[in-house]
């Protein structure tokens, strides 16, 4: 059931490419397909946590403002005289803890994690807001901008070190999930979360991981994005709360868990930014693309929401 959807959604990817193609001028140069690659690359890293927290049933709203706390507060540590690398270091263990939180409190206290994600995420951005008065300063040092400059090339390869950066960090979700331990257990917890714990699967043990990867990769998407942007937004993550789930559910990843995977997901970020420059290219306002692309879930959920869960055949 999971390949088939995951077929779907890269056949989805190639009918949307040759509608581009056949309606929209240069949709097939090669700096379109690089751009859209670039911009693919940063939903993938974005939409990989939040699968990941789906596949157990939850949902990671923190996202976009983990994006945004990680934006700001590696720019402004830097610019304080902090070493990038170190910046990193420390915004990636607090983003990371921000989301080992979030999974903790919402298994211990059995709160849904939409309440919880939301609440410290908006905590954590306002505090960002906070420290740095609204005017965030500092950029990022020049290898970072090129790691993901869509006019950077790897030798003959016409993309930036971020598209097969994304595309590794892929394989490597892809191998956890259907190769490890840890991967079958996340699985088996999303499919039945009351006959988990009979199996000596610790409830607690994978929210926490689950949701300390989702914040981690939101915060990694965050810094890769003030090198492509050049300057620090706090707002810069509020396109992936809608997205990252986009992405899951297209690539075949259920909402109540157990089902999909980071291979569907990847389709998923192809499907949204080829989709969202077709429309633009054919003259659409952004707002309705965004009605769109939103009528595209519902058919989507719609469609996929026939099939019967994995619990109920077990």
């Amino acid at each position: 059931m999971t390949t088939n959807k995951t077929v779907l959604a890269y056949g989805m990817v190639a009918v949307i490419f040759a509608i581009g193609a056949a309606t929209v001028e240069g949709y097939t140069s090669v700096f379109s397909i690089r751009a859209m690659l670039v911009i693919a690359s940063f939903l993938i890293i974005a939409a990989a946590g939040q699968t990941i927290v789906m596949l157990i049933g939850g949902i990671d709203l923190s996202i976009p403002f983990v994006v945004g706390f990680a934006n700001v507060a590696v720019a402004q540590l830097s610019s304080q005289g902090m070493p990038f690398p170190v910046a990193i270091l420390v915004v990636l263990v607090l983003s990371i803890a921000v989301g080992a939180f979030n999974g903790a409190i919402s298994s211990l206290l059995k709160v849904h994690p939409l309440i919880i994600t939301l609440g410290t995420g908006t905590a954590l951005l306002g505090g960002v807001l906070l420290w740095t008065r609204g005017y965030p300063t500092g950029s990022a040092p020049a290898y970072i901008s090129e790691f993901v400059s869509i006019g950077q090339s790897i030798g003959p390869i016409p993309v930036p070190m971020l598209v097969p950066a994304a595309l590794l960090l892929a394989v490597l979700l892809f191998l956890l999930e259907r190769r490890t331990l840890l991967g079958r257990r996340i699985f088996a917890y999303g499919a039945n979360p009351t006959a988990a714990p009979l199996v000596r699967i610790s409830a607690l043990k994978v929210w926490v991981f689950c949701f300390g990867l989702s914040a981690g990769l939101a915060a990694v998407t965050g810094i890769l994005l003030l090198g492509f942007s050049g300057a620090a937004f706090a707002d810069v993550g509020r396109h992936y709360l809608f997205q990252t789930i986009a992405a899951a559910v297209i690539g075949g990843t259920a909402l109540s868990g157990g089902q999909g995977g980071i291979a569907g997901t990847v389709a998923g970020a192809l499907v949204l930014t080829q989709l969202n420059t077709v429309l633009i290219g054919l003259g659409f306002d952004q707002s309705v693309v965004q009605a769109l692309l939103g009528v595209l879930i519902v058919a989507v959920v719609a469609i996929y929401g026939r099939q019967a869960h994995l619990r109920t055949a077990i």
